[in-house]
């Protein structure tokens, strides 16, 4: 039994592919790194946790860009 929290089956509800939500994940991961403001109260020492727990709520979204 696996100890990740969120579960990637909650993950997998808010995105479209596990490759989405590792570029989202680690994008906020990095905003959080940098000193951008989270969304919730921390719930961990870790900006990778926080991140994916603001995906998991529902508090981040993505939008994937076509080039042109």
């Amino acid at each position: 039994m696996s100890m990740v929290n969120p579960s990637t089956d909650t993950l997998m509800t808010k995105v479209n592919s596990r490759y989405g939500l590792v570029v989202c994940a680690a994008k906020r991961a990095r905003q959080l790194l940098a000193g951008a403001e989270p969304l919730d109260e921390l719930q961990s020492t870790k900006n990778v946790t926080n991140a994916l727990e603001e995906i998991a709520e529902g508090k981040i979204h993505y939008v994937i860009q076509k080039e042109q």
